[in-house]
């Protein structure tokens, strides 16, 4: 008796001591994001410019300007992004303006980790202007302004609609960062 109480305390022990439970936590993961084949088409607004946009995506009116026709949207809902756009009229106050733009980009230097520009420089349609490439967890990873330095100005910002996180976001502003550059490239005035 004393035997098979022996031999179950230490079988008891045994199982005990043999949790071979490696427990490895699983690796952060992100949602994979099919991406839609790129197709534009020409922007149909009453505004002193046209451009080009992605199918993929619609215009609506900026919520907080509904006065201002030419305050909009490009609404990237399968990639729950947007590019809000502002148009202003130029009177003689075009660095007022930049200077906006300059200090709105620059605002994100507390999240950034680094701002990089770019000058945007089309003389033969009078389009002028500069990128931000905003690198970090801020909350607008690019921005852009445009103008003919006389008459007209348009700024426009890239917003994701979730808390910024670069790691998580990075295939997908990559891919608005072409149409962006697309937009920029077939940026035209309207004649006055």
């Amino acid at each position: 008796m004393k035997n098979k109480l022996l031999l179950l305390v230490a079988g008891a022990l045994l199982m005990a001591g043999c949790d071979d439970d490696n427990y490895t936590p699983k690796p952060k993961g992100y949602f994979r994001i099919s991406l839609p084949e790129k197709e534009y088409r020409k922007l149909e607004k009453d505004c002193p410019f046209t451009f080009q946009y992605p199918t993929y995506s619609n215009t609506q009116p900026n919520k907080n300007n509904p006065g201002k026709p030419c305050w909009f949207d490009i609404v990237f809902t399968h990639l729950n992004a947007s590019i809000y756009l502002s148009y202003k009229p130029v009177n003689g106050n075009v660095n007022e303006y930049l200077e906006d733009s300059r200090t709105l980009a620059f605002k994100h230097t507390v999240k950034a980790n680094d701002i990089e520009q770019q000058i945007v420089n089309y003389p033969d349609k009078k389009v002028y202007g500069l990128i931000y490439s905003i690198e970090g967890d801020a909350a607008s990873a690019y921005q852009f302004h445009l103008t003919d330095s006389n008459n007209h100005f348009v700024r426009g910002s890239l917003y994701f609609n979730n808390v910024p996180n670069q790691d998580s976001i990075q295939p997908v502003l990559d891919f608005i960062k072409d149409d962006v550059a697309k937009l920029i490239e077939t940026f035209e005035w309207k004649e006055d």
